[in-house]
């Protein structure tokens, strides 16, 4: 979907599943690549954002590293030490210099040696076949 004109973002469906050691090994490249140490990733418990070079700022802050998108992530789900990665924004800035949804993810996840087209996907259960709580017997107001 692309937002405005200029930025995509995508929900990822079915989301995509790091098993724990998948997990550990993405986690422990992006905190080596981490900006607070000259690196290009600021990855968070629910968010990793990748730059475009290591922020430069005064006092450790963003500076002129420009945001190239996003990957909003969930820990311990499904499972403890599992992650799952479900929605993924590249922005303007990052799609002028080539980023897609693909790429950035591929990015993160190359540590693992998976790419978002590779990586296992979370299991969709059938929806219920009728709803259990509506009732259609006599009694039965519609609208209510």
């Amino acid at each position: 979907m692309t937002v405005g004109a200029r930025e995509d973002v995508r929900i990822i469906r079915p989301a995509a599943i790091l098993d724990e050691r998948a997990a550990a090994q993405v986690l422990q490249q992006l905190r080596r690549l981490d900006v607070s140490a000259g690196g290009i990733w600021n990855a968070t418990s629910s968010l990793w954002q990748r730059y475009d070079v290591p922020w430069d700022g005064v006092g450790g802050t963003r500076g002129e590293a420009k945001l190239m998108g996003s990957i909003a992530v969930m820990y311990d789900s499904p499972h403890r030490h599992e992650i799952t990665i479900y929605k993924v924004t590249v922005t303007e800035n990052g799609l002028d210099q080539g980023w897609t949804v693909e790429s950035l993810c591929d990015d993160a996840l190359i540590w693992a040696g998976l790419t978002i087209a590779t990586c296992p996907r979370a299991e969709l259960g059938a929806p219920p076949a009728k709803d259990p709580f509506r009732s259609t017997g006599p009694g039965y107001a519609a609208g209510r």
